[in-house]
């Protein structure tokens, strides 16, 4: 299998290189960019999947609906949609919402240091979507309701990027916000922001992550 590199970053996610992508993710990883992606129907849940049992990091957590790298000439929204095929079966269109910056260690095995952009879309055909050996080992759709529920039972079984992109949907442009109302709506409270902000902090310090003006 030929190696595969993430494009290396600087803190407001300028490309200063790359790196082969184990190496980026090692205790010391360095700062690449990266994105993950919220899936929802259209009644509103959220499409999560649990991360393969294979995997380097985080293997078995519950994520988001999907995560990734984009790769030299992508953009966070091109490089999901060209990777949403190969995590989930079905191909689909994507906005792109914000970015955040992370890092976090998992166990002694590695950590994850990224410049991440959230990626968000709906889908009507979540009855499709497929497990992929080697990358998910589970999918489910959950409301908000219920998520609220789970995260607060056991904040730990979540992967820490996928808490953190929760944790922004507020800070969408007023544009992305109006478009994905029906769906945001009922993620967007501040039960939800506590309940995934509690979670938040047994991953991670407080000063490991941040959210990315890109105003500034």
């Amino acid at each position: 299998m030929s190696e595969e590199f993430v494009i290396l970053v600087d803190g407001n996610d300028n490309p200063i290189g790359k790196e082969e992508k184990v190496r980026c993710h090692l205790p010391n990883g360095k700062l690449h960019r990266a994105f993950t992606a919220l899936l929802f129907d259209n009644d509103g849940r959220l499409v999560l999947t649990r991360r393969a049992k294979e995997k380097m990091l985080w293997p078995g957590y519950w994520d988001g609906t999907f995560a990734s790298h984009p790769r030299e000439g992508e953009t966070y929204v091109s490089s999901g949609e060209r990777r949403m095929p190969e995590e989930l079966g079905i191909g689909g269109k994507l906005d792109y919402l914000y970015k955040f910056e992370y890092h976090v260690s998992y166990k002694d095995v590695g950590s994850e240091n990224e410049v991440c952009g959230t990626l968000i879309g709906i889908t009507e055909g979540a009855e499709k979507l497929q497990k992929i050996e080697g990358e998910i080992d589970g999918i489910k759709l959950i409301s908000a309701k219920d998520l609220l529920l789970e995260i607060r039972e056991k904040p730990e079984i979540y992967c820490p990027w996928m808490l953190i992109a929760l944790e922004f949907l507020g800070r969408a442009d007023e544009s992305t916000l109006k478009k994905y109302g029906d769906a945001l709506s009922a993620w967007i409270s501040g039960e939800m922001h506590e309940a995934v902000l509690e979670a938040i902090n047994l991953h991670l310090a407080e000063d490991k992550w941040r959210f990315i003006n890109e105003e500034d």
